[in-house]
């Protein structure tokens, strides 16, 4: 059968459930991943949706006939995954989602040993080609399958990131999507004194209430409701797999990842003066200066979690965030993104300080940033190279797309790996009618032409 090479991401596959991804291209990418990573125990986890279980069940006869032995943790979150990738030292895994897509869509995310991703230049080009080539390997004998219990385990991973103990009686609003943070989040919260307010607990990969997807407002709409109502310290939302997580403050503001990410940095480099921290390109200059006044090294980053959680491990960081709400930790030999970690330590900082999130973000005020934009673009190279040649001036870089640094403003705009996209964001110091006026000059440099 033909296989659609499109399914092939830059850092996962991902596709429609029942026309470009199947159980039988699934049963061949489980071969396909195995020969790869020429592995001997794998872990296979799955999410809430209804094509999960039957997926998984495909990729696993896949690893098996390879020879290679499963280890089943079945219902899970992505965080999970790479955990016991790491805990079981296991030679790699592979979690089936489609994250914050919609209901049709379907996916893998990859690992090998020590839950090392494998995306776009770290074997996915491989492994797509050996699919697509039905290159099928069959082991001498078939590989066995042991279901496992990995949660507790992982509960207690999480904890070991904090003091549990300095967290008082908090309010909170948590918002699951009818995703796996609400199987998952009840364990990590079960020793915590929250007074919580539980929206959408229930699994159901149908999503009835909306999709498990927070970046877009869309789809905050109900715990912002709930968070006015109910006046809590704050509220917290997953994406459907839960390795990406999202802050609210006590009025049901939405904090941007890079606010939130000189936030964390701050807290964490207290007790871990001088390590490094990674910020992504679209970050606001908020992130760069924070980690600097709290004695941290920021290093720059191209977007994309598996280029993070690879220079985690090179650059022997203490912690790395995302503008989408990824955060990155490092334990040991273990570097990988978490979507409960930062929730129990906003929780501790909040006891610790005493303070409310909004004024944890006072510093953020003078830092206007326009968010990421995006604009359709069929040349998005020629576009980008008109954007380039209209401010000359400045510093240049090709890190990801394309930033220029100005003194007090700058901007990045980056091609999307998937669509005819260009992405751009903007930001100025201490002057908001600059970061709009310089945001709609490059708008109508890339969508005029």
């Amino acid at each position: 059968m033909a296989i659609d090479a499109s399914i092939f991401k830059a850092y996962d596959i991902r596709g429609i459930y029942g026309k470009n991804l199947t159980e039988e291209i699934a049963e061949k990418i489980g071969n396909a991943v195995a020969q790869f990573l020429r592995a001997k125990t794998m872990v296979v986890g799955y999410d809430m949706r209804p094509s999960s279980k039957p997926l998984a069940a495909s990729l696993i006869r896949g690893i098996t006939a390879f020879g290679c032995n499963v280890l089943d943790i079945g219902l899970s979150s992505t965080d999970m995954l790479y955990f016991a990738v790491w805990h079981l030292h296991a030679d790699g895994g592979i979690m089936v989602t489609a994250s914050h897509n919609p209901k049709e869509y379907n996916g893998f995310k990859l690992v090998r040993e020590k839950a090392i991703p494998i995306g776009e230049g770290m074997g996915m080009e491989e492994i797509r080609d050996a699919v697509r080539a039905s290159s099928w390997r069959e082991g001498k004998k078939e590989g066995r399958v042991e279901e496992k219990e990995i949660l507790q385990d992982f509960v207690q991973f999480v904890h070991s990131f904090v003091d549990a103990k300095k967290i008082k009686r908090l309010n909170v609003v948590l918002d699951a999507g009818n995703g796996m943070a609400g199987t998952v989040a009840p364990e990590v919260f079960r020793t915590i004194p929250l007074e919580a307010v539980n929206l959408f607990f229930e699994l159901d990969g149908n999503f009835p209430n909306h999709v498990p997807n927070p970046m877009e407002e869309k789809n905050n709409e109900q715990i912002i409701k709930k968070i006015k109502e109910v006046k809590p310290d704050l509220g917290i939302a997953w994406d459907g797999d839960c390795d990406r997580v999202f802050f609210f403050d006590e009025h049901g503001n939405r904090i941007s990842g890079d606010f939130m990410t000189g936030i964390i940095a701050t807290w964490l480099l207290k007790k871990n003066p001088g390590r490094v921290v990674l910020y992504d390109i679209r970050h606001s200059w908020y992130s760069r200066d924070t980690i600097r006044k709290a004695g941290g090294k920021p290093s720059l980053m191209r977007a994309g979690h598996s280029y993070f959680r690879h220079e985690m491990r090179k650059q022997n960081a203490i912690f790395g965030g995302e503008l989408s709400g990824h955060y990155f930790f490092q334990k040991s030999d273990f570097a990988a993104d978490n979507g409960f970690i930062p929730a129990l330590m906003v929780l501790e900082m909040l006891s610790e300080t005493d303070k409310k999130l909004s004024a944890l973000l006072e510093e953020t005020k003078g830092y206007y940033i326009s968010g990421e934009i995006n604009s359709a673009v069929e040349d998005k190279i020629a576009a980008m190279k008109k954007v380039e040649e209209a401010f000359p001036e400045g510093k240049h870089s090709h890190l990801d797309g394309l930033s220029i640094e100005f003194e007090d403003w700058h901007f990045n705009v980056r091609p999307s790996n998937t669509e005819p996209v260009l992405r751009l964001t903007v930001e100025a110091l201490h002057d908001r009618k600059k970061m709009e006026a310089m945001r709609d000059k490059i708008l109508k440099i890339i969508r005029e032409g």
